[in-house]
């Protein structure tokens, strides 16, 4: 379980303490992917994630949400964790935080730092998810044409 101990030192109690990082960090979390999750997902796994890290590191001054972004873009091409990439450059974009050029330009950059191989995996990623927001785009195009029409006959 989450220890939770640290939450009293600054006054109320354990329990209103965590809602309030809770709501934080979901708050961010829908911020910084463009979710919407619920606040009240059962597991330490999620209370430690949005309890913690969202809630505490994500709200801390100093750098943008844009700026955390491409330090995680950088740690974690530098990990080999493409589907990861996935998750972080679909809300980029979404968030409109990055282009998909200044993608391209990060895994050329990438490149050189942390090797061909590991990049690419970046830019294979960045593909993929522009397939796929290509493919969700014509896909609700469609269904508001054939929405449109049927309002018409």
């Amino acid at each position: 379980m989450t220890d939770t101990t640290h939450l009293t030192d600054a006054g109320g109690t354990d329990e209103s303490r965590i809602s309030e990082a809770r709501a934080r960090g979901v708050a961010k979390m829908n911020e910084v992917y463009g979710w919407e999750l619920p606040a009240d997902v059962p597991g330490d796994f999620f209370a430690v994630t949005a309890d913690h890290l969202f809630a505490d590191i994500w709200t801390r001054p100093g750098l943008s949400v844009r700026d955390r972004r491409l330090l995680l873009i950088g740690a974690i091409t530098a990990q080999g964790q493409n589907d990861v990439a996935k998750i972080q450059i679909n809300a980029a974009l979404h968030n409109e935080e990055l282009t998909e050029q200044q993608f391209e330009e990060a895994a050329i950059f990438l490149c050189h730092y942390v090797g061909w191989p590991l990049a690419t995996g970046l830019n294979n990623a960045l593909i993929a998810v522009k397939a796929d927001r290509r493919k969700a785009a014509r896909v609700k195009e469609k269904a508001a044409a054939d929405s449109a029409k049927t309002d018409t006959d």
